[in-house]
């Protein structure tokens, strides 16, 4: 894998997946070492001089107000890392923490942080050797940086704490340093806050979460234009000239990645005589605006994380005439108002679903299909308790909705008196992208299921070629009732891998 070179203009979101995800190594550039050098000179300069300065001379805080003498400044960097090191509760994700520990590399290559070269290349060894210092649930309040999280990552490059090597075994991060030749740093002024004081945690959170939401929106066009076949609605309402006259761009989208997958359908049109429908149920006609919605609130949260991509998060900052300034740089609210907005798009985007679900289950309005789709309606249960599990799930969703940003508890009497909390809404995101994968699931199994049970009529081609290939991955078609949860966790990875839409694009061609 070729390695993702680190310079001092920034990353991209698709370097971050790479490093996080897929274990691309990493590199700084000599431009970048020269940056940071350059820096490193500015609190040199500072260090030796009488005068107070924060991060460097002072302690942290609302302790700011106390200058340290040399003799001790070494002892304040290590002692920094150390205390902040109080997270609680279970390790969090190892894509997570190598997302963190990257963005914090890409902000220390800015040249804007004033550590030496030495810190930048600890944190690429302990990246490209595979250890993963373990981070805990709790301990940021997404204001003066994701500090916990990002302190329990430096004290692995003390050599301290614990960390998890290539075999995702915890041990003590010493051993670990010392099995692959990495020596712990002894950090310097400035080092140890420069190590701590960023939004690296969420906004490497929202980038996992940007990835996953955009292949979940293309899912959910094609769960939702099985189900509209499957309950024989119109497709009248995906036509171009009526999303043109509402210019919202993930409509359209969306709009469009139906009508592509319903072409060539035999079931759409309304094809009930006995009880003819001039308009479909909402869930079923407005799915474009719905999913078109939640892309367009995808959109802006990915500019979000391009601007704070380019930033470098730090406090105080080195600036290019070389003055050391204090500022705020490092509060959250950027990135948790759309971690807060993203958890509310993909809680409604499973809201619809559902309700599609539910329609295709319920004999009454589902224009001819058995109950709850079963063989022997009475005998068999059919997907009846799938959608209890969905509804459970989008239940959940709404809870997780509630957005974190707006709150804010008070910490380090009263000097940090705003918070932003996005690091809660960042891990609470997490859980929304898994529940509205697994909604997005049942859905799949319910609109499969109905769809074989439209006998004599005949599916789009692109509907038949996910029907072969849902059933290829295990998920059965239509009988007696047999044990069921092994279907929804087949059909659960059938969506999260991609293979849902990369089935359904077999005929369509690349969907948006």
């Amino acid at each position: 894998m070729h390695p993702v070179v680190v310079g001092t203009s920034g990353t991209t979101p698709e370097d971050v997946l790479a490093v996080a995800r897929h274990g691309a190594p990493v590199e700084l550039s000599g431009q970048a070492l020269a940056a940071v050098a350059a820096a490193r000179r500015v609190v040199d300069d500072l260090a030796a001089k009488p005068g107070p300065v924060y991060g460097v001379s002072t302690g942290f805080g609302a302790l700011a107000v106390r200058h340290i003498p040399h003799g001790l400044r070494v002892r304040l960097q290590r002692n920094i890392v150390r205390s902040h090191a109080a997270g609680m509760g279970p390790s969090v994700e190892r894509e997570v923490v190598r997302a963190l520990m990257f963005l914090r590399l890409k902000t220390l290559a800015s040249g804007r942080t004033g550590v030496r070269p030495a810190v930048p290349l600890a944190i690429a060894a302990l990246l490209n050797a595979g250890i993963t210092p373990v981070v805990h649930e709790y301990g940021s309040l997404g204001c003066s940086g994701d500090l916990a999280p990002l302190s329990h990552c430096a004290l692995a490059m003390l050599g301290e704490g614990e960390a998890e090597g290539p075999d995702g075994v915890p041990r003590p991060a010493g051993e670990l340093l010392a099995e692959h030749g990495i020596e712990p740093v002894e950090l310097r002024e400035k080092e140890g806050l420069a190590l701590l004081n960023g939004t690296d945690g969420m906004l490497g959170m929202l980038i996992l979460a940007c990835a996953d939401l955009g292949g979940l929106f293309t899912a959910a066009d094609v769960t939702a234009a099985l189900s509209m076949e499957a309950l024989l609605g119109t497709d009248r309402v995906l036509a171009p000239e009526l999303h043109a006259i509402r210019p919202h761009p993930g409509q359209a989208a969306s709009a469009a990645n139906m009508l592509r997958v319903l072409a060539g359908s035999g079931l759409t049109g309304h094809h009930v005589q006995d009880a003819p429908r001039v308009q479909d149920a909402y869930s079923v006609r407005c799915a474009p605006q719905v999913a078109g919605a939640g892309r367009d609130t995808l959109a802006h949260a990915r500019e979000v994380a391009g601007r704070e991509l380019a930033a470098a998060v730090d406090n105080p900052v080195v600036l290019p005439d070389g003055r050391m300034e204090s500022n705020g740089n490092f509060h959250g609210a950027p990135v948790g108002y759309v971690l807060d907005f993203l958890a509310i798009a993909a809680a409604d985007l499973a809201s619809i679903a559902e309700r599609r679900t539910d329609r295709l289950l319920d004999k009454n309005r589902s224009h001819g299909l058995p109950p709850f789709l079963a063989a022997d309606a009475g005998v068999d249960s059919g997907l009846m308790i799938a959608q209890y599990t969905q509804a459970a799930l989008v239940s959940e969703l709404k809870r997780l909705a509630v957005p974190a940003s707006v709150d804010s508890v008070p910490s380090s009497a009263m000097q940090e008196d705003h918070v932003s909390m996005g690091w809660s809404a960042a891990r609470k995101l997490r859980v929304s992208v898994a529940g509205l994968t697994r909604v997005l699931a049942v859905e799949l199994v319910a609109a499969a299921r109905a769809l074989e049970l439209r006998r004599g009529l005949s599916p789009a081609p692109a509907s038949r070629a996910v029907l072969a290939a849902l059933r290829a991955a295990g998920v059965a078609g239509p009988g007696p009732d047999r044990f069921l949860a092994p279907d929804l966790a087949a059909a659960e990875e059938f969506v999260r891998s991609g293979s849902l839409v990369g089935a359904a694009q077999e005929v369509t061609g690349p969907l948006a």
